[in-house]
């Protein structure tokens, strides 16, 4: 079965232009040109990879991200003209993969998804392998991508947020440079911006409840990185 992937836009001849790149490069694809189209399309089938404008006829693409992907694990690029640091840092806050600005090539486009879809396979294949951690009284299974509370509420995380923290809970104790953390998480910072990496980092202890602006688990060591505190154990793969 081919990739399938999704674009959510409404300007139908940009739609159009990606539609015919992407299928020319050999995936399925089906476009929505408003958000209830998108809906009713992941009614018939959860695809592999999303495209979405934000600037939409009946909403803004970012409540795409809040609440319908929300849970699903499937990687999101934005495309959109709007192209403030704000509007990007709160479209991968909300859990974007990553973030391009009109007007955007439609080959550059498709060398992106080619470029997320092996990311995605390649964390897969590593999950498989991967023992399941536990620390300060969360698990997280990085087969699933499930992360559990201590008080037992699961969350399916994306891709995105579950290699980053795969990286620091292989890692407790050390101190891990920003580089180190686009490195382990396979993040070009200049696909998005420079602090990239801090903003996913933010976003993953929102999810920990570790408190940003005295945050316990996840420390900032100003001029060096970031470390992972809790004591990490692990089951056998």
């Amino acid at each position: 079965m081919k990739t399938l992937i999704y674009i959510l836009e409404d300007n139908r001849d940009v739609a159009a232009v990606f539609e015919r790149e992407l299928t020319h490069q050999g995936f399925d694809v089906a476009a929505a040109h408003t958000i209830s189209g998108f809906s009713d399309l992941l009614a018939e089938r959860l695809p592999d990879l999303c495209i979405l404008d934000l600037t939409l006829p009946d909403g803004d693409g970012l409540n795409v991200l809040q609440q319908t992907l929300k849970g699903h694990s499937i990687p999101a690029i934005i495309v959109s003209g709007r192209g403030t640091l704000s509007d990007k840092i709160r479209g991968l806050d909300l859990g974007a993969d990553d973030y391009l600005v009109k007007p955007v090539d439609a080959l550059e486009l498709a060398a992106r998804v080619r470029s997320m879809l092996r990311r995605r396979a390649s964390a897969a294949r590593a999950a498989d392998d991967s023992p399941v951690f536990h620390f300060a009284g969360w698990t997280v299974d990085f087969s699933t991508y499930v992360l559990t509370s201590p008080d037992n509420a699961e969350e399916t995380m994306s891709a995105a947020d579950a290699s980053l923290l795969k990286a620091f809970v292989e890692s407790p104790g050390k101190v891990l440079t920003r580089d180190a953390l686009l490195d382990r998480c396979q993040i070009v910072a200049a696909d998005v911006f420079d602090r990239s990496i801090d903003t996913r980092i933010s976003r993953l202890r929102k999810k920990l409840n570790d408190d940003s602006k005295n945050p316990s688990m996840i420390r900032t060591i100003y001029g060096a990185g970031y470390v992972f505190t809790p004591k990490v154990t692990h089951d056998s793969p």
